[in-house]
């Protein structure tokens, strides 16, 4: 697996300003929204994402458009990564009919299958058994995509982790397991949830590797992500990636996280994953000192274009209450 410096050295300096660009914008659109919440009419809450960047950017920097991705709870910032479009995805959080989901989904529910963004859900572990089946999907088609399943440490404890690491292992299945360990399932502290330290170790009973990767570091997961998507595209199987990270916020959006510690909180802080590339890239050369405050001046921008657009569309109708409950025509189905 290369390193960092490596990478730095390798990679052509377009890929590496994607990567950072993403980061950004994933960090500038949690912090629009978390004031959005404040001062907006918006409905439900939401799970934000500010922390965990490098995971998002750096997997979905590895893989390619027509590759599959399934999120959770916590999903704007692989939504973003997978390149679903900022104003559909502000046009969900105000619940209006221009949302990447007619309004239907709001913040946790977010999906674009057009850009292989199968969908983020409420449900603990709800998206491994389907970025399995997407996978499966591909074996049997023939074709070379990949899928990858992107799920808390606390969905490692669920079921459907097991039986779906399971399946892809005896069938060789072209699927990453992504688990963003960020200490933390709720308010449940990793480390008396699990009898081992490293979820990763989980892999080697349905006989495929698992690798632990520093969440903080993008290109250490590019890396990573880019071993695996070659392992799974070549017929090798799976892959389990566990990334360490942090996220800075609660839990949701309205949670108060007493449970950790200030010092904790900085102590991560102190690794923060956008800072640490954008030092790496001006320090490399690939960015100006002026490139940094430009790119987020440019990611802000688009942001406020995506919320005028938000602001300026319309509701659902309520014919539509109903669309997405019963399937229409399913005349096959009749006997």
């Amino acid at each position: 697996m290369s390193g960092s410096a490596e990478l730095l050295d390798t990679l052509p300096g377009d890929k590496l300003r994607d990567i950072y660009r993403s980061m950004v914008t994933i960090r500038e659109f949690e912090d629009r929204l978390y004031n959005l919440f404040l001062t907006e009419t918006m409905p439900g809450t939401m799970h934000q994402y500010t922390g965990e960047e490098a995971v998002a950017a750096g997997v979905c920097a590895a893989l390619r458009p027509d590759d599959y991705i399934t999120s959770t709870h916590r999903g704007h910032g692989h939504a973003i990564g997978k390149g679903v479009s900022l104003s559909a995805m502000m046009a969900e959080m105000f619940a209006k009919a221009t949302g990447c989901c007619g309004g239907m989904g709001g913040s946790m529910h977010l999906s674009d299958p057009a850009v292989g963004m199968l969908g983020a859900t409420g449900i603990v572990g709800g998206g491994i058994p389907i970025a399995t089946g997407a996978a499966l999907s591909a074996q049997l088609r023939g074709s070379d995509q990949v899928a990858v399943s992107f799920f808390g440490d606390g969905a490692a404890n669920e079921g459907a982790f097991h039986e779906s690491l399971n399946q892809a292992g005896v069938w060789k299945l072209p699927v990453i397991y992504v688990c963003e360990n960020n200490l933390y399932g709720f308010s449940v502290p990793f480390r008396v949830a699990s009898s081992v330290p490293d979820i990763a170790v989980r892999a080697a009973g349905y006989g495929f590797p698992g690798v632990v990767v520093d969440g903080m570091d993008v290109l250490a997961v590019y890396a990573a992500a880019v071993q695996a998507v070659a392992r799974a595209r070549a017929g090798e199987g799976p892959t389990l990636l566990e990334c360490k990270t942090y996220r800075y916020r609660g839990h949701s959006r309205f949670e108060k996280p007493n449970y950790r510690t200030d010092e904790e909180l900085q102590a991560w802080q102190a690794r923060d994953p956008i800072q640490r590339f954008e030092h790496q890239l001006c320090e490399g050369g690939v960015l100006s000192d002026a490139e940094p405050a430009q790119i987020r001046a440019a990611v802000r921008a688009k942001l406020e274009e995506a919320i005028a657009f938000a602001r300026r569309s319309p509701e659902p109708s309520p014919d539509v209450a109903l669309k997405y409950v019963f399937a229409e025509g399913n005349d096959a189905l009749s006997p």
